[in-house]
């Protein structure tokens, strides 16, 4: 048998090379390549209209809540967005809005839920993400008020100028761009057969290709590149090393340790449950098999409300995507956002467990 040092360098070698092999090709390269896009091609105007700091609250945060459900992603891969659009201009909390809801709302993850783990669980998994996506955007803006004082100062005068310039393409391309985009990372983490997805994405890159030759400078185009490498080189290696830190620790500390306590919708139970998720690294879907399986929903030996306090927790925040947080915002903001989900997570199901 392995010593403890050996087995929990294989069992974080083992976690990094799952991470890498299921989500780099289908998941991360197609969210740079977005994220990149969002960065270079988005008019100003599209990002500042809804997601500026001067934007009525209702508009953005309304928006941003919902703005993941289309998107089949988990956190690591919603971070290189959240990076693009604070880039362009982005007000704190509507960002901040987007980086909670996109993984916890994917369409994917709600039907998955619903259809594994129940319907009314699934339900309140959507509700409360979007609830709770807005409530902490609106504190972290309320927190950390000079974000959006230096991104008004910044942007102020570029947001007019860009609105008055005109764009010579036609209005269709920039959307069907982007869908086309997006359509190969749905398709690349779909459950299609690997035939049908190489021939989908083959067309959507050839799509991709006649746009950029007929529709986009040179200088649009690299600017792109550059986008991309820069965001590639910022997040990248924190995920890598996040990643296989997790796996070490896993070694240690397996999610079976905390089984007994998820018993009862106590607020230690489900505080637990939120800490538990923040933690570990669970990509989109892999969270439904281990609270069903792993810690025993589906058996009885958890309970409903530590469950959605974990699915509040788990898709949106890890170890991982919190240090690539940190380089993004910085301390001060990581601590207050990764502090107000687990509180958040927790009061929720909390209420789920007790009165629903």
């Amino acid at each position: 048998m392995a010593d403890p040092i050996t087995g929990s360098l294989l069992l974080g070698w083992e976690t990094l090379f799952g991470y890498l092999s299921q989500h780099v090709v289908t998941c991360l390269i197609p969210a740079f390549f977005i994220a990149g896009a969002i960065a270079s091609f988005i008019k100003k105007e599209a990002i500042l209209k809804y997601f500026s700091p001067e934007t009525k609250k209702t508009t953005s945060y309304g928006i941003a809540s919902v703005s993941g459900a289309v998107l089949a992603v988990c956190s690591c891969t919603i971070l290189p967005m959240f990076a693009g659009i604070l880039k362009k201009g982005s007000g704190l909390g509507p960002a901040i809005t987007f980086l909670y809801a996109g993984p916890a709302i994917n369409i994917l993850a709600i039907v998955y839920t619903a259809k594994v783990l129940g319907f009314d669980l699934g339900i309140a998994r959507a509700v409360a993400a979007i609830v709770l996506s807005i409530v902490i955007g609106l504190i972290m803006m309320t927190l950390f008020p000079q974000h959006d004082v230096e991104t008004t100062k910044t942007f102020g005068a570029a947001r007019k100028a860009a609105i008055a310039c005109a764009d010579t393409r036609p209005r269709w391309v920039i959307p069907i761009f982007f869908i086309s985009l997006i359509a190969i990372l749905l398709v690349g983490t779909s459950a299609l057969d690997v035939f049908f997805r190489l021939l989908i994405v083959y067309f959507l890159s050839m799509a991709i290709a006649f746009l950029l030759i007929y529709y986009f400078t040179r200088d649009e185009v690299t600017d792109w590149g550059y986008e991309i490498w820069d965001l590639t080189k910022k997040i990248f290696p924190i995920l890598v090393i996040g990643t296989f830190a997790l796996g070490v620790l896993a070694f240690f500390l397996p999610p079976e340790t905390f089984k007994p306590f998820f018993g009862d919708n106590s607020l230690p139970a489900n505080f637990l449950a939120a800490i538990v998720g923040a933690i570990l690294y669970m990509p989109t879907l892999l969270e439904v098999p281990v609270i069903g399986t792993t810690l025993g929903y589906l058996s009885g030996s958890m309970a409903k409300g530590p469950a959605l306090s974990l699915l509040l927790t788990g898709p949106s925040i890890s170890l991982p995507s919190l240090l690539v947080i940190y380089r993004i915002i910085g301390a001060k903001k990581t601590l207050a956002y990764a502090g107000l989900v687990v509180v958040f997570s927790t009061i929720a199901g909390f209420l789920f467990g007790n009165f629903f």
